[in-house]
């Protein structure tokens, strides 16, 4: 296997998961909350979303689709430009609000990036630094090991969210 096919099949189980933890669910449940300070299955898209957008566009030096793409507008959230969510407090996690189709249609703008850049990723692209801010600077491969795993997480955390949610509705 090379590089590119296990970057590519990874993105692929997370974007299966985002799609599980999202789909067929209502505005109001993708906004609900475990308890008021937890992190809604919308929040949580939207921040891995983001963090991918961000990250993966930086690496391969492209524009964030958050912003060439329009969907800032789309969303309407009153946060800057360049925000990602870390650091978000339960007031702004509570104001991220959005439709199933619209959190979707984001996400799998930014999964179609992702695969383009990553469909040519050699063994010796890994090795590239993509941020000298770091002490050691990190490389594409460990920053693309940090966008998988941060996805995966919250696809998860997502995913637990929609069955508590789920719950709450059958009782």
């Amino acid at each position: 296997m090379k590089s590119a096919d296990l970057l590519l099949d990874a993105m692929g189980r997370v974007q299966e998961a985002v799609h599980g933890a999202v789909e067929g669910l209502s505005e109001d449940d993708l906004a609900a909350r475990i308890d008021a300070d937890a992190n809604s299955i919308a929040w949580l898209v939207w921040h891995l979303t983001r963090v991918q957008d961000d990250h993966i566009a930086d690496a391969f030096d492209t524009d964030q689709l958050w912003t060439s793409d329009g969907w800032k507008g789309r969303f309407k959230l009153p946060f800057p430009a360049g925000a990602t969510g870390f650091g978000h407090s339960s007031k702004q996690v509570g104001q991220v609000r959005a439709p199933a189709e619209l959190l979707l249609g984001y996400y799998d703008a930014v999964h179609e990036r992702t695969l383009e850049c990553l469909a040519g990723v050699t063994n010796a692209d890994l090795d590239r630094i993509v941020d000298d801010s770091w002490d050691p600077p990190v490389t594409l491969g460990v920053r693309l090991v940090s966008v998988i795993a941060e996805e995966n997480q919250h696809a998860g955390q997502a995913a637990y969210v929609r069955g508590v949610v789920e719950r709450r509705g059958r009782s």
